[in-house]
This record gives C-alpha cells, structure tokens and sequence, in this order.
C-alpha cells in the first residue's frame, strides 16, 4: 500500500497546491477549429476566483446550491471550481436532460444559479426556469436561454470580469471534509434520479484510495481525455479531480463522432470508458481487419491468438512463441496502440460491468485495460484491477481503506470515508442504503480467495423464471452484443418459463438491409426482411451455444431504432433504461411469448 500524500483538508485546497505547483503549465485544453486551446492552472485559478466572487456578488452563499448544465468544456471545470471557491455545493445536471427534467432538478436541489452550456441545452432550461422561482444568475457559455423577469442572465466572459472587479474573500478556503461539494444525481434507470449528497473528504478519500493504483500505472506528465458526462460522478472524480490531484493536463473530447480523431490528437496517458463504447470499438477494429484483406486479417487474428495464450499463462510464451509475438507486436499491436494515441497507461471501464471476452480482446492486442467498479454513493469508485495484478473477469479489489463484504443474499456492502453522507431529500432511501455504517449497493457479486470482486448483476434486475431459477440479463445481453450482427439487445422473462429478447441489429446490418429494400435504415419494415432475420437469428444461435440451458433466448424480436439516451431508452452513461423498454415495447415482448408458445 503507497500513502497518497496530504491532498489538503478540501478540494478547493487540493487545487490550489496544483495551481502552485504547475503556474503557467497548461491545465485545460478543448479544440477550436483545427487547433487545441489551452488554459494554464494559474489561468483557471483566476477565472474560478472571478467567478466565484461574481456569484457571491449576486448573493450565492456557502451551502448554496449551483445547477452546471453544459457540455464537457474548460468552463465546466472553472465553474465547479468557482463553487468549491464559494463554498457552494456544485449540482452538476445532464445535458440530454428533458425541460422537465431539468425544472425537476433545479427546484429538487433549490438551485440559485445555474450555468448553461450551448447547442439546444439553452431551449431546454428555458422552460424549466419559467416554472421556478427567479434565480440570483444565470451564467451563459454560449447562446443565454429565455429567462424570467427579475432573473439577471450574464455571459461568460461578462461574469469573470464582473467577479474581477468584485474581488473579496472566498469562503471556501474554509471548507472542512465534512462539509458537502456537490449533489450528483444518480441517471435514473427508473423513477425520477436521486440526490446523492458527497462531501469533499468523500471524494477526497476515493482519490487517496487510488493512490497505489496509481504508482502502479506510473504518475508524471499525464493527459486525462475528458468523454463521459462531467454530470456522472464517474467522470467527475477520475476525470476532472484526480488529474487536479495528480498535476495532470484533461483536454475535452467533442463527442463520440470525433472522438477517434481526439484520442489520435490528444494522445492521453489515462482514458476512462464504458463498456459499451468498448464494445463499439471492438466491432469496428475487427470490421477494419476484415475490409484490409485476407493476409492482414490472417497476421491479426495470429496476433490475437498469441495474446490470448499469453494471457491464460500468465504473461509466459515458450521461445519460439515470444520471439513471434514480439515480432507481431510491432507488425500489429503498435498499429492498435496508436488508434489510442500510442501512450495509453491506463485505459479504465467503469459504469457497467465489461465482458471478460471484450476485455480479453483488448489486453491481447496490447491495450492496458483495467476494469473497476463503483457507484455514485461511493464517490464513486469501489475497486479496480490493478497492471500488475489484472483478473479482467473481476472488477479488482477494493481501494485502500475501502471495505467490501458480501451479504447473505449476495449483495455487494461497502464501508469506508468515501461513503456519501445520503440522498437529499429522502431520508427513506438513505436509510435502506446506509444500514449499520454499511453502503447496501444494490449490486450482487462475490469475493475470491484473492479479495477480487466480481459482479453478477443488479439485484433488482435479476430474472427470476416462473420455475424459480434467477438469471443475470447483463451478463446474456454482453455475450449477444458480442455477435457483429447484434448492435444491442435486452432480455426479458421475470416470471416467465424462459427468455425472449429484443434485439437492435448492427448498423452494418440495417444498411445491408436497406439497400436490398430500398427502404430507410430506421425503417421498421426492415425487421421483416428475410435476410436480415436470418443473419440476427445465427447470430443469437452462436450466442446461445455459449449460454447455460436456463440462460438461451428462445424468441427474438427486431428492431430497427436503437436504444439512445435521445428516446429515453438509455441513460447518460449507456445504460439500459429497462422499465422504460418494457413499457414501451410490451406488445413486442407478448407477442414473443405467444410465438414461443
């Protein structure tokens, strides 16, 4: 175990000894136009001050709270910062959230001011301000939204300026551990999202836990590439506080379309990830490898092999073998490497639990994956495997200082500092979730000889079949995902004799499809197209000669209109939004049933 070293007594103090430290070395970067700008930690540290002193200005105190809805951004790190400055308590919000989501959130937390990013989030908190009561400021990035009378709307260059000639002290140079930093809503797989309440020593002590892992992985000159939302706490902690703690440099990815050419670009030495996009980047190598003919093809899936063996012995290979898996890691791994940026450290999923054989697939190729595990109340992350030791069919141990036990009935229970203080507003749920010092996760799992977590699957999505038989649908849905016909799928069968799906073919599929047809790719027709049907079907066949009898699909139904964080069907962070599913598609999934007989 490696001590971390005196962080400060709160995250605003954390910063300020990274500001120290770095001056003038760039801190912050994001593109504009074909070139990538950058701000210095003296720079942010001056923009948070001004900002902060703007909001104290238009009368937000310590222990208020300030809604950030905005895309990832160097302003949203300065905005966040400014709070800690304030002695605020930073209410971070998705930015594919509806107008009713947002006026949900806003009057839920009591929000006084809110920040506002651009594209068509400014429409979205315009109509939810016009049912709240008037704000202190609203902050505009880009394009200020419609607000009501009495609420002053300042944009962003305006308010730094404004707080410049403010000046003044800044409460939160006072702030104790104890004392909250923000309120992170938990995404809402169901029912409206909950408050989880974290103060800056929870978050401060998942960043001391982490610490060996990151002697591990080797700290110096790091480049964190910001992807996730900022809004999830994943994201909020490994990518925006621990590069503060670690002095390193966080550039903002413009989103997934250009997020290929930003890894290439920015070349980042830790990346986090979910499993999904993972999964995405594997269907598309190995969709590149197959368009590159048959000789490339044949060196790759050589390469593979190699790295898999190497993996199932321990990182051994017989002379022979490593003389030819030495060769191949220049000829192709290197190849690999280099669509991450060709520096990468540390490549970490969290989120959802990631499929040993996706895992598998990138470890063999030369790609450093580690797989962690955690959840918004616990700051968030609760154990991650480590380079030295890495089981990537578990989530690693738990964090130093961090306690995980399993419960009778399985349940995953955590105790330690980086445990959240409870859900705002619902002293019910805060009860059920914290019980005798313990953190009730919700997750199912089990420990090894080794200390090694494992997770089975949510413990209210657990299957159980009207036989009384429990089935895990993450673990079934990750090996039909596997299948380079199948884009998405989500299994259903509570209380039924067995298991149907719903299936989303892969893009590839769907364009094949509409070009016989000549009907659109979104077209729900084309899940009657024979051949589609034929090639979806071989695909779930495949995935179920890798399932237990219990666990096969029996019924299959298509469909044509993926499952999106835009159609509700998905969280901000990939995953599925199961009641929402069912309640949508409930005929399709009846109708399986009486297919099946």
């Amino acid at each position: 175990m490696v001590a971390a070293p005196d962080l400060g007594t709160n995250l605003w103090a954390m910063f300020a000894r990274a500001v120290q430290k770095g001056s003038d070395r760039p801190f912050l970067r994001r593109r504009e136009r074909s070139s990538w700008r950058a701000l210095s930690w003296a720079e942010t540290n001056e923009q948070a001050r001004a900002l902060g002193a703007c909001l104290a200005a238009h009368g937000v105190r310590p222990g208020d709270r300030v809604a950030i809805v905005a895309e990832n951004r160097p302003e949203w790190c300065v905005a966040d910062l400014a709070c800690l400055a304030l002695g605020a308590i930073t209410v971070p919000a998705y930015t594919t959230w509806t107008a009713d989501d947002h006026a949900y959130v806003l009057s839920h937390s009591e929000a006084v001011a809110v920040i506002t990013g651009g594209g068509t989030i400014p429409d979205r908190i315009a109509p939810a301000l016009s049912r709240l009561p008037p704000m202190r400021l609203v902050v505009a990035l880009e394009r200020p939204p419609e607000v009501p009378s009495g609420t002053p709307c300042l944009g962003w260059q305006e308010a730094v300026a404004r707080g410049r000639d403010a000046g003044g002290e800044l409460a939160g140079e006072r702030s104790t551990a104890d004392d909250l930093a923000c309120f992170i809503y938990t995404s809402g797989t169901g029912g409206r999202p909950k408050a989880v309440m974290l103060s800056h020593g929870s978050i401060m002590a998942n960043l001391e836990g982490a610490w060996s892992l990151l002697e591990e992985v080797g700290i110096g000159d790091d480049v964190f590439l910001s992807f996730l939302p900022l809004s999830h706490a994943y994201e909020h902690t490994v990518g925006q506080f621990l590069p503060i703690a670690i002095g390193a440099e966080i550039w903002y990815s413009d989103g997934v379309e250009r997020l290929s050419q930003d890894l290439i670009e920015a070349r980042p030495t830790i990346f986090t990830c979910v499993p999904r996009l993972l999964e995405v980047l594997r269907q598309r190598i190995l969709g590149s490898v197959e368009r590159q003919g048959a000789f490339r093809a044949k060196l790759f899936r050589l390469t593979l092999e190699m790295g898999l063996r190497r993996l199932d012995r321990g990182g051994r290979l017989d002379p022979m073998r490593a003389m030819l898996d030495g060769l191949l890691d220049r000829l192709v791994r290197t190849q690999v490497r280099m669509r991450f940026g060709g520096r990468l450290k540390a490549m970490v999923s969290g989120g959802a639990p990631l499929s040993p054989e996706v895992g598998r697939f990138f470890l063999a190729l030369g790609v450093p994956l580690l797989q962690g595990y955690g959840q918004t109340e616990a700051s968030p992350v609760i154990s991650a495997n480590r380079p030295r030791r890495n089981k990537v069919e578990t989530v690693g141990p738990p964090l130093d200082g961090v306690e995980v036990r399993i419960a009778e009935d399985g349940e995953i229970l955590v105790r330690g500092k980086l445990v959240m203080k409870g859900y705002y507003k619902d002293p019910e749920a805060t009860a059920a979730a914290l019980q005798d010092g313990w953190l009730h996760t919700g997750d199912v799992g089990s420990l090894d000889a080794e200390g090694f977590l494992s997770i089975t699957d949510r413990k209210k999505d657990i299957i159980v079949l009207s036989g009384g038989d429990n089935v895990a649908p993450q673990k079934i849905e990750g090996v039909l995902a596997l299948e380079p016909e199948i884009g998405q799928a989500m299994v259903y069968g509570d209380r039924r004799p067995h298991l149907v799906a719903l299936v989303v073919p892969s893009r590839e599929l769907l364009e094949a499809a509409s070009s016989r047809t000549g009907l659109p790719p979104n077209s729900p027709q084309l899940a009657h197209d024979p051949e589609l049907e034929r090639a979806v079907e071989a695909a779930v066949a495949r995935a179920n000669a890798k399932l237990s009898s219990l666990e096969r699909i029996r019924r299959v139904g298509i469909l044509t209109e993926p499952f999106t964080v835009e159609n509700g069907l998905m969280t901000p962070t990939m995953k599925l939004r199961r009641t929402r599913i069912v309640e949508r598609y409930v005929v399709a999934f009846e109708r399986l049933y009486g297919a099946a007989g």
